[in-house]
């Protein structure tokens, strides 16, 4: 039985070491110029507490010969204030927010990720938002902007889609358009959650691109050539997630007529034809997401494991997560009759189930599926790897991700798993995603490390039946 009051004792201990003067080993310059601190601290406990100090300490260590010379490490990134709080917490566990206003505590949160402080990241998320959501409401556009340039925000990730599923009206008129950063409306305005009509979408987007250039006239009918082609420079990655055939005739022709210069030729002759015809009215396609475009437009793939119908909805959690390194390929998929392919690289059950073969085939080729058929079972597993396979060595990446189907006939009973260590999404010379979390070849067997949450209910070994490796391909 673990008595509570032992533990604050030993807290208060490990906060008394932190205030004495006489055993320190190693010194922390914090901030920049004119703001800077010099605390002291102690190697051990900074390495394990901290895998970002680890490593920078390990560097001093390499540098120096190991002679009690004292350590001294830079940290200009973040504030004398905030690391003062972080560095209590690191020697007593506890977390002291008193006089911190929600700001204050949203930069703590931030030097905890980069720190590596995983414990602290979760609990002051909750912290967030269980008692600042209000203000969060209020300050949308910041906390969305930090929740989404960092991979540890998942829970503030979840929180802002979940806000935005529910009141999206209130979010966009919450945004500071002039400081909203172009990646982020981008994955507002593309998110399945927003339930909003297309024309007010449309009418946002216009906003957010007179906001970024607030020379322009508001009036389309002031601009000159010169000014659409620079509104048109600012939206033209908008455009591509624009529901268009989703908005009614009368207002086609009231509001997004007058822009037409800034859309893509191809994309307003089509439209054109579509308002102008009432039997192509008729249908209503959905440009924001791949599963309602249209089987024509992805061709059969050449599987033993997996239909179109998953194969889409894996270039869906695709395109959703990082929409920078393929949105040239999504916005030819949305204007033109493109074709596109998952292309098979290997299959186990013809090519053979060693490493080397692997190796052979797979490496240095970018955008990579593996999808494996466990034995005896209708389970499939796979993972996605934006970046080209290596020999070996860890590949860096905040993009990949690994799912897994429990059912096979059924797309819904799914669980979709991203990346929450980038340092270790991909382990190249023994093919795996993260260190255990989708482990294959010598053994098979899935165990939560580099991802944010298991793809399997069980840790146990298994075989598999078969695996293939597709490659993202457009003709």
């Amino acid at each position: 039985m673990i008595d509570n009051n032992l533990l604050q004792n030993l807290s208060q201990n490990l906060l008394e070491i932190l205030e004495d003067n006489e055993y320190y080993d190693v010194t922390i310059e914090v901030g920049n110029d004119p703001y800077v601190e010099i605390y002291r601290a102690h190697m051990v406990i900074l390495c394990y507490r901290s895998p970002y100090l680890r490593r920078i300490l390990s560097i001093e260590n390499d540098k120096q010969k190991n002679d009690g010379t004292l350590k001294h490490i830079k940290l200009p990134n973040i504030l004398p204030k905030t690391f003062q709080v972080i560095l209590r917490y690191i020697y007593s566990g506890r977390i002291f927010l008193e006089g911190y206003d929600t700001l204050d505590i949203i930069k703590i949160l931030v030097a905890g990720s980069e720190l590596g402080l995983r414990e602290l990241i979760n609990y002051l998320q909750s912290f967030l938002i269980k008692n600042e959501a209000s203000w969060m409401e209020l300050n949308f556009n910041e906390i969305y902007r930090i929740s989404f340039e960092n991979d540890s925000f998942l829970e503030l990730q979840n929180y802002c889609n979940d806000l935005i599923s529910k009141e999206p009206d209130k979010i966009f008129k919450s945004l500071d358009y002039s400081s909203t950063p172009e990646n982020l409306l981008i994955k507002l305005i593309q998110s399945d959650n927003v339930k909003m009509s297309e024309i007010k979408v449309w009418e946002h987007v216009l906003k957010w691109g007179l906001a970024k250039n607030p020379e322009l006239p508001s009036d389309p009918k002031s601009f000159s050539i010169e000014e659409f082609n620079i509104l048109k420079g600012s939206l033209q990655k908008c455009i591509p997630f624009i529901k268009f055939y989703n908005i009614a005739s009368e207002e086609f022709s009231s509001k997004v007529i007058p822009y037409k210069i800034i859309l893509p030729k191809e994309l307003y002759k089509d439209l054109l034809n579509y308002f102008l015809n009432p039997h192509n009215q008729m249908k209503k396609p959905d440009t924001r997401e791949i599963k309602n475009i249209g089987e024509n437009n992805l061709k059969n793939i050449d599987s033993k494991i997996i239909t179109s119908e998953h194969a889409e909805l894996i270039l869906k959690w695709i395109n959703m997560n990082n929409s920078n390194t393929i949105t040239s390929i999504f916005s030819r998929l949305i204007y033109k009759e493109t074709k596109y392919r998952m292309k098979l690289l290997l299959r186990g059950s013809r090519d053979g189930f060693t490493v080397e073969k692997f190796h052979e085939i797979c490496d240095d080729q970018p955008r990579t599926i593996i999808i494996v058929k466990v034995k005896d079972s209708n389970e499939i597993l796979g993972g996605y790897n934006p970046i080209a396979w290596k020999a070996y060595g860890y590949t860096d990446t905040k993009d990949s991700f690994i799912f897994s189907f429990k059912n096979n006939y059924d797309l819904d009973d799914h669980i979709l798993s991203r990346v929450i260590d980038k340092e270790c999404a991909i382990i190249n010379g023994n093919p795996s995603f993260g260190f255990y979390d989708l482990h294959l070849f010598d053994e098979c067997y899935c165990k939560r490390m580099s991802y944010e949450k298991p793809i399997r209910e069980s840790k146990d070994l298994f075989s598999c039946d078969d695996y293939e490796v597709f490659q993202i391909m457009n003709d």
